[in-house]
């Protein structure tokens, strides 16, 4: 009898990959598989929505796909979801980026773009995501997060947040009263690599804000600081 040996390597995730551009298509699936990751790829966003039930640790998403808006998938996404999206697209003006990130998405790279570099940030956004520390409580539990299970609860409501608003929400509860500027959220949530604008930052807090004040216009958690950045006013709960 033969005894057949076989060496298996370990996926460093699931990655869908949405792009109906072939060639694009096919480099991208060889680069991220060449860092053992295991790799879907959906040419329509038809398939993409069809396949999502299967399970992905972070999605690569064209926004100019021939049957569907990218921007209405992501929403789509978004709906019942935070898995980490990165937007892949030919738009690279401020506002473009901007209403990306505004509707949930975690980064924008622009085409063209080095492949290296794509997986770099695929790398970067999910050691992100891994982060977790103890469960925390402000304002009488009004507010609760828990980055072991990465989740966020608004008066005892689950609050669906995506994984750079987890991140940054979680380095403003860690450090409360303390003022940071866009620049260092940029460094600390994007990574100095980044090569976005430092006013990305204000649309992720928009959506933060929408989703655990109560008062937009007066919050009890982030408040800006005109001219400088943002801090977090949220009291803490006694442990």
């Amino acid at each position: 009898m033969i005894l057949m040996l076989s060496f298996i390597t370990m996926s460093n995730g699931r990655i869908l990959v949405v792009e109906d551009e072939s060639k694009i298509a096919e480099i991208v699936k060889a680069y991220l598989e060449r860092d053992n990751f295991t790799v879907t790829v959906a040419g329509t966003g038809k398939k993409a929505i069809s396949v999502l039930r299967e399970g992905f640790d972070l999605i690569i998403l064209d926004l100019m796909l021939p049957d569907m808006d990218g921007e209405d998938i992501c929403e789509t996404i978004r709906n019942d979801s935070s898995v980490p999206i990165i937007m892949l697209t030919a738009k690279n003006e401020e506002e473009d980026r901007i209403k990306g990130l505004g509707i949930g998405a975690d980064d924008y790279v622009v085409k063209p773009f080095s492949p290296r570099e794509l997986v770099a940030r695929v790398k970067a956004l999910l050691r992100r995501v891994k982060g977790t520390r103890d469960k925390i409580s402000f304002n009488k539990e009004d507010l609760v997060i828990d980055a072991s299970r990465f989740e966020v609860w608004k008066k005892k409501s689950q609050v669906t947040l995506t994984p750079t608003e987890f991140k940054l929400l979680q380095c403003f509860a860690d450090h409360p009263g303390q003022v940071f500027t866009r620049l260092q959220l940029v460094n600390i949530i994007l990574g100095y690599d980044f090569e976005g604008y430092d006013r990305t930052i204000d649309a992720h807090i928009k959506n933060i804000r929408h989703k655990i004040e109560d008062h937009q216009r007066k919050p009890t958690y982030l408040k800006t600081i005109y001219g400088v950045g943002y801090k977090f006013i949220g009291q803490p709960d006694e442990d």
